[in-house]
């Protein structure tokens, strides 16, 4: 019997984790959910409930076309990273 693609091989391979750089070598005034929750060392749906809940987290964030951007020296000011 052959393998087919959406073997349990696969699936491992789609969660694979993704490779962030450094805070310290962030250049841009905001980032997505995905790498403030890195940062933060939170999952992503925790700092989701943070922007629908505003005020309850320590980083703000905006919406840009729909999606969420967390601003990068708040992150920074929190983790207290130059």
């Amino acid at each position: 019997m052959q393998a087919t693609l959406h073997s349990a091989d696969t699936r491992r391979a789609a969660s694979a984790p993704q490779s962030f750089p450094p805070l310290e070598l962030v250049n841009r005034p905001t980032v997505p959910t995905e790498h403030a929750a890195y940062y933060l060392n939170r999952r992503p749906q925790t700092l989701r409930c943070w922007a629908m809940k505003s005020g309850t987290g320590p980083v703000s964030c905006i919406r840009i076309s729909g999606r969420l951007a967390w601003n990068v020296a708040e992150i920074r000011a929190v983790l207290g990273v130059a």
